[in-house]
């Protein structure tokens, strides 16, 4: 018997069982194939706010930056390198945008790091850029460590089950509270409603003579040099999904592409690929993360039509499923954003504190159900 179970050992599922066991509760994670195995283990994992000019997207994001440059530099450091961040405006738009960002943040900016503007392509040098100390994460490192004290069970969970005040899965383990963090990879709850998209995700590592002091994102995220070696990574592929697409994904057109992105930016010289990783990452299509229960969706249209029906719906007006929750949709900002949303869904789950509505998975099935 488990106080918690987590399906999906991504860096959401692993944030959560960690919050957990810090609380010395019993934890279950179950990942088809294994911690950090899809999205997770292929991201950057880069420690970056969002560099637009407003919005409900960028004010969480910036909270939960703060938050997770603490948090992984107190509770992770040696998974964790604390670096300068320089982004660089793709286009005319996104300048604007980060002139706008830098009029208005409280962040605190520095300047660009010499050594690196000398290696940056003129046209880099030319547009409009920001700079301020972020960090990078070794995703797979944290995800372990994380997860280190729960555990784990191989295992692809087709089957959910509530029975008297447990959840049962797949008929050999019970627990009394239940998370889904599966990712774009969701197929056990065939709730219409669930918000969810997959963009495919490819990073590489390469060995290169360039010694980068800084994080560099641009049309890539390019990792600062460790040992002379780089990653290059980018959720650059909207089409591809790996269970849904009819070929299979074309290694090494995503290598040439990430390179050729990454020479518009910073001169690289020769380099050598020394390791692939892909995956799947979660983003929602109103771009939000979702955190918190899940509507019961023909039972809440049964009892609720008219409540659900109004312009501004009470989403407390709901039925949900009986201690079941997910965290998810996080898109490029896994890393940055798990730390805090997992913090908030352990404090809502214990003490009852109320999770944003902004968050909140009822808010697609509302939208769902006024088009239905």
């Amino acid at each position: 018997m488990y106080d918690i179970a987590v399906i999906g050992a991504g860096i959401n599922g692993c944030s959560i069982a960690y919050e957990f066991l810090k609380e010395a509760k019993r934890v279950v994670v179950f990942d088809k194939e294994g911690i950090a195995s899809g999205g997770s283990g292929a991201a950057g994992a880069f420690i970056s706010p969002k560099f637009s000019k407003a919005g409900e997207l960028k004010e969480i994001i910036e909270e939960a930056f703060i938050y997770s440059m603490e948090y992984y530099e107190t509770n992770f450091y040696h998974f964790f390198t604390k670096a300068q961040l320089l982004h660089i405006a793709k286009d005319a738009a996104e300048e604007e945008s980060l002139r706008v960002f830098k009029a208005n943040t409280t962040l605190r900016l520095k300047e660009a790091n010499e050594a690196l503007v000398k290696n940056l392509t003129q046209k880099a040098k030319a547009k409009e850029h920001v700079s301020l100390d972020a960090g990078v994460v070794n995703a797979k490192g944290v995800c372990q460590k994380m997860a280190a004290g729960a555990d784990f069970v191989t295992l692809e969970v087709k089957d959910i089950v509530y029975e008297d005040g447990y959840w049962l899965i797949e008929q050999q383990y019970a627990a009394r509270e239940l998370v889904l963090a599966t990712g774009a990879y969701e197929t056990i709850l065939q709730e219409p409603y669930i918000g969810l998209r997959g963009v495919w995700g490819h990073r590489i590592d390469v060995q290169s003579s360039l010694q980068n002091p800084c994080s560099i994102h641009q049309f890539v995220s390019i990792s600062p040099s460790s040992e002379g070696v780089m990653a290059i990574g980018a959720t650059h592929n909207v089409h591809y999904h790996p269970q849904k697409s009819k070929e299979p994904y074309d290694l090494t057109q995503g290598r040439q592409e990430l390179l050729q992105k990454a020479r518009e930016t910073v001169n690289l010289g020769e380099v050598e690929i020394v390791a692939d990783y892909t995956g799947l990452r979660s983003g929602s299509h109103d771009y939000m993360p979702l955190l918190g229960q899940l509507v019961l969706a023909n039972e809440t249209l049964q009892c609720c039509e008219k409540k659900i029906r109004v312009k501004r719906p009470d989403y407390k007006e709901f039925l949900y499923y009986p201690n079941l929750y997910m965290i998810n949709g996080s898109g490029g900002y896994g890393f940055v954003l798990a730390p805090y949303l997992a913090k908030m869904l352990k404090e809502h789950i214990l003490s009852g504190k109320e999770i944003s509505s902004r968050l909140s998975p009822a808010r697609f099935f509302a939208r769902w159900a006024k088009r239905s």
